[in-house]
Parts: C-alpha cells; sequence; structure tokens
C-alpha cells in the first residue's frame, strides 16, 4: 500500500477527526446523509466505506442499523474509528481494515453500497481511479449503488475569490493547474488541502460509465451557501440553517457551485464480478 509522504503526514495531523464537525463540513455531513437517505437500501443492507476516514459517515450508517465495513489507508483513522465504534456498543461499525481502495479484502458481491470518499481525489492517475473504482464494482452486488465523492475542479478559485488569495502568483497558477488538467498541487508557501486530483462533473461521470458502472445522476453536496457571511454563525441558527440546506438542494443538479460533489452510480443488473 503506497500513500505518497505528503498526503500521509497531513492526516496524521488527527484533523480530519473534527472536519465533519466544524464549518464547511458541516453542511457537507448534512447533505450527505439527505442525499444518502434518499437512495440506499433499507437497512440491514451492508454497505462498504472505502476511504472512510475516522468514521463519521461508518457511524451514521451504523445508528441506522446498517452493517458497514470501513477501509482506509491511514492507522490513526482507523484507531478513531474504532474508538468512535465502541462509543455506540449497540450499533458498531461491523469492521474496520487497514487497506486500499485499489485491493480491497472485501468479497465479490458481498455489499449492497460503496461509499467512495477519498480514493477518487488521493488517487491522482487516472489508472489508480480506475481501479478503485473496478474494486468497487467488484464488491457490488448486482443491482448495488455507488456513492462516489469527488472536488470540484473550481473549489480552490472560489475559495481564493473569497478570501482574496487570487492575487498570488503561486496560487493562481494552482487553481489554473486544477481547472486545466484536474492535479491539485500545494504550493510550498500555502497551508492549503494537501496533494489531490479535483474532478470537473463530466469527467466524474465518464470515469464511472468507462469503469463499467450506469451513472444516474451527479449532485453538488453544499451548494453555494457556504459563500454568505458569517456561514459558521448561520448554521447555529435553525431557520437560517434550514435556508442554506434548501439552496443546496435547489442547485444540486449544478455541481460546479459547491466544492465536493457525489456521483450516484449502480452496478448493472445481473453484472459478473471480475476476481
Amino acid at each position: 500500500m503506497q500513500i505518497p509522504p505528503e498526503i500521509e503526514a497531513f492526516y496524521n495531523e488527527g484533523t480530519e477527526v473534527r472536519r465533519l464537525t466544524q464549518g464547511l463540513g458541516r453542511l457537507e455531513f448534512v447533505r450527505m446523509q439527505e442525499i444518502m437517505t434518499k437512495y440506499l437500501p433499507p437497512a440491514p443492507a451492508a454497505v462498504a466505506d472505502i476511504g472512510g476516514g475516522p468514521g463519521a459517515y461508518a457511524i451514521w450508517l451504523a445508528r441506522q442499523g446498517y452493517a458497514v465495513d470501513l477501509v482506509d489507508p491511514i492507522a490513526l483513522h482507523i484507531t478513531q474509528a474504532e474508538q468512535a465504534s465502541a462509543q455506540q456498543p449497540e450499533h458498531p461499525i461491523r469492521s474496520c481494515e487497514l487497506g486500499d481502495a485499489r485491493h480491497l479484502s472485501l468479497d465479490d458481491a458481498s455489499v449492497d453500497a460503496v461509499l467512495l470518499h477519498g480514493p477518487l481525489y488521493h488517487l491522482t492517475a487516472a489508472a489508480d481511479r480506475r481501479v478503485a473504482l473496478e474494486e468497487a464494482l467488484r464488491v457490488l452486488r448486482s443491482g448495488g449503488l455507488l456513492f462516489a465523492v469527488a472536488i470540484s475542479a473550481y473549489a480552490s478559485t472560489i475559495v481564493g475569490l473569497v478570501k482574496d488569495w487570487i492575487w498570488d502568483r503561486e496560487y493562481l497558477a494552482m487553481i489554473r493547474e486544477e481547472i486545466e488538467t484536474g492535479q491539485h498541487r500545494r504550493p510550498a508557501t500555502w497551508r492549503v488541502f494537501t496533494t489531490a486530483y479535483f474532478h470537473h462533473a463530466t469527467g466524474l461521470a465518464k470515469e464511472l460509465v468507462d469503469a463499467g458502472f450506469e451513472h444516474e445522476v451527479t449532485l453538488g453536496i453544499q451548494g453555494p451557501g457556504w459563500l454568505v457571511p458569517d456561514f459558521e454563525q448561520r448554521l447555529d441558527e435553525p431557520r437560517q440553517r434550514e435556508v442554506l440546506l434548501q439552496i443546496a438542494r435547489l442547485v444540486e443538479r449544478d455541481p460546479t457551485h459547491s466544492p465536493h460533489m457525489v456521483a450516484v452510480a449502480r452496478k448493472p443488473q445481473h453484472a459478473q464480478s471480475k476476481s
């Protein structure tokens, strides 16, 4: 299992465990819960959370009654997920495994849904993403669902506009590369996200289809509400929080507005798994 050292160092800082409880992550978490609730088969279906990090989604899914297998390449995340699972002994994560999205230990046709988070943006080579998608296809049962999460190619551009960062030459070169090639590389003088691949919505859908999935829809997750002044405070006020969620739902079919998007796809009925 090969992890670029800068990616491993980024996640070993331990901040991922708090990401979905603050800032933009709070809106992402609620929206992903809505989207998964809409599309997932009823519990106790089996869900593989691949690249599941410290287990925020796996923990929530387990509480809904799903049988969840979490896989992540960062040892710290596995420890954190196991600790979180132990805190809800009546609804534990079924398994937490240190592993690679390209080489899953799960059996063929063994799960009803796959949540693929980090792999599609931390596997920066198209060939590696293809292998990860083919592994997801392999472990899914016929007709099973894939939730493929990606970062928008325009995410850094919008953030840079809002935060007045675009005037910096290095930052501008970074976003030019992201839009033109999808490759995100953090400039040495900037404290932003680590090495990744950023998708255009059409490119994400094509990758899924090329790997053998039937693409159903690509949705923007957060929408543009995170651009509002005093965003965090707005989330704390129930009425304003609901307005931000309504806006995210209204524009979800145009992922350009969102830092993250999720493509919902399906393994064709009666498709054979590749061993």
